[in-house]
């Protein structure tokens, strides 16, 4: 038994061995004396660690828990846009000229684009490009590149039934335009996008386009819509735009004026018809043209409008003017002799001929016979200031006020820069300018008694076809008739453009021929050719101005030119606009047989 204080009778070197076993004290490592600010440090990092994870709680679930959301929202939530369908454009029957009609875009994620060497050759060949297109194609992005947008419904299904991984369809709207060409300088055309580019497409973009909605949606890793989130937005269509243009009569002038540029081998051509009673636009047709529904390879030539883009030199289509502000001031009446011969006159020094010696000529015959000298004679008494001022006052040298892009003003210089010569030459229609369209709304005063007839390009809802819409007194109706008279003789036998007389209805209008200007001076064979005109004479209801660029088929005289065109545009009008005929069919003469004489010009 071992008693308390008893040593041990085992080995005392087993037992020593056993003693440094377990005194951890005795190594230089633990024997050593830590410093108390060490662990104090220790803990207080541990702390400082847990307040900093409690301030980023903080800071995460309260103070920036906006900018967290939003960051998580982003991840899994998408807004989507609703497009809004473009309004429509239709003449003033209703016909529509321009709509928006569904067509599929294709779609890839380069990335995720798996196809084999004859899926690749049959897909580049449905789209129209070469395979090496394609692949260009393909590395412009690795997340998204279209392939073709707008392409027929036909073409899109073929080109999912490959089953290429990585191609895909979403459905967008194509502008259609079913007049074509014969109305592609009024309505214009847009972009991929739907945005207009040119006419009225572009004119009223604003009103057209309309409003697209949202609509906000949470979608799954793979893209699938899951669920609606919030309120949608719905979209708002684009407003509908009704034109005062009539689609007949723009079509039949189109037809006309290209087979009088065919005839003839001219550049281009144009037509403008005016309602007189209303002031709308029934056509405005010019030629070249161009399909909207394929543009590919198109030129400025075609693109421009040149009814309203194109100023010239009006020539003798300003005679009218020069009459009537004489007779208005009582210089002269409709009977007035002027003695135009020998048929030249000198201006400081400038001659200004007659094509032919007419001798003593009325006021009437001056235009009948379309007189420089008689005209010129007329101008001279006039102080330059109201030549001006009634150019100024029909529109000349303004841009015309019509909801249309591209309108010119013309040129008409202040009446304190004129010289002599000038103020001749003006009273005649040079050193001057202006459109087609400016033109034909000048002659509105004549066909309306002496009222100029604002323009517009819309249709007017406000006025009754059978009310005249409000102008502008210029001239008083005595003389605006008389002038009437006088384009009637112009437009009859004997006159300048026997071949603008219509079947039916009695017509009075004025030719015009000019020189082209080329560089500072004119070009010996290139010329303008026009006709400016009212029917029925009496009672006019519509102006219609026909303008021919550059004929070269050995006529060029507005007479031969234009007139004819004018006179089938005016039947097919008054036809379709149910005006009654107002002279018997068979009293009338053939007017291609009419001699016709020659215009100064």
């Amino acid at each position: 038994m071992k008693l308390p204080g008893s040593k041990s009778q085992k080995n005392p070197k087993a037992g020593a061995v056993n003693v440094r076993s377990v005194m951890y004290s005795t190594s230089p490592l633990l024997a050593s004396k830590t410093p108390p600010w060490r662990s104090k440090f220790l803990v207080g990092l541990v702390g400082l660690g847990f307040c900093v994870l409690a301030g980023r709680a903080v800071y995460v679930q309260i103070v920036g828990n906006d900018f967290f959301l939003k960051q998580g929202e982003i991840r899994y939530a998408r807004t989507l846009e609703l497009a809004a369908s473009r309004g429509r454009i239709t003449d003033r029957s209703g016909l529509i000229l321009a709509s928006s009609v569904p067509a599929p875009s294709l779609w890839v994620i380069p990335k995720d684009f798996e196809a084999d060497k004859h899926q690749r050759a049959n897909l580049a060949k449905l789209l129209g490009m070469t395979t090496t297109e394609l692949a260009n194609r393909l590395d412009d992005s690795p997340n998204f590149v279209w392939l073709r947008r707008q392409v027929d419904d036909a073409v899109a299904k073929k080109a999912l039934s490959l089953g290429i991984k990585g191609l895909y369809q979403v459905r967008e709207f194509k502008r259609k335009y079913p007049e074509g060409e014969a109305a592609a300088h009024v309505v214009g055309f847009t972009n991929v996008e739907e945005r207009g580019q040119e006419g009225i497409e572009l004119a009223f973009q604003k009103d057209l386009q309309g409003r697209n909605g949202t609509r906000r949606v949470v979608k799954d890793r793979l893209g699938r819509v899951v669920e609606d989130i919030g309120e949608s937005v719905q979209p708002v269509d684009g407003r509908d735009i009704q034109l005062s243009i009539d689609s007949k009569v723009q079509f039949y002038a189109y037809q006309r004026i290209r087979d009088a540029v065919a005839q003839h081998k001219a550049k281009a051509g144009s037509v403008v018809v005016l309602d007189v009673q209303s002031g709308e636009v029934l056509a405005l047709a010019n030629f070249p043209s161009y399909s909207p529904n394929d543009r590919q390879n198109l030129t400025g030539g075609q693109l421009r409008n040149r009814a309203l883009t194109d100023t010239f030199e009006p020539g003798s289509t300003m005679k009218p003017f020069i009459v009537s502000l004489a007779m208005e001031t009582g210089r002269v009446s409709p009977k007035t002799v002027i003695a135009t011969a020998p048929g030249s006159i000198n201006i400081t020094g400038s001659t200004i001929r007659d094509a032919h010696p007419h001798g003593d000529l009325t006021v009437e015959e001056v235009i009948q016979k379309s007189s420089n000298v008689g005209t010129v004679k007329m101008a001279m008494q006039m102080q330059p200031r109201e030549m001006w001022e009634l150019y100024t006052q029909v529109g000349l040298g303004q841009r015309p006020q019509i909801d249309f892009p591209g309108a010119v003003s013309g040129r008409l210089r202040p009446y304190k820069t004129w010289r002599p010569v000038e103020q001749a030459t003006m009273s005649y229609g040079y050193g001057l300018s202006a459109s087609l369209f400016q033109l034909a709304r000048a002659y509105t005063v004549f066909a309306r008694d002496g009222e100029l007839v604002p323009t517009s390009i819309l249709k007017n809802h406000n006025v009754p076809s059978d009310v005249l819409a409000p102008g502008v007194r210029v001239m008083s109706p005595k003389t605006a008739q008389a002038v009437r008279h006088m384009l009637q003789m112009a437009a009859g036998p004997g006159g300048t453009a026997p071949k603008a007389q219509t079947i039916g209805y009695s017509v009075g209008g004025k030719s015009g021929t000019a020189h082209k200007q080329e560089g500072k001076g004119y070009a010996d064979k290139k010329y303008r050719s026009w006709f400016v005109g009212m029917a029925p004479i009496d009672k006019p209801r519509i102006v219609v101005a026909v303008m021919v660029d550059e004929p070269s088929d050995g006529k060029y005289f507005g007479g031969d030119v234009a007139a004819p065109v004018f006179s089938e545009v005016v039947q097919q009008t008054l036809r379709s606009m149910s005006v009654p005929p107002d002279i018997e069919v068979k009293q009338q003469i053939v007017t291609n047989k009419l001699p016709t004489v020659e215009e100064s010009f």
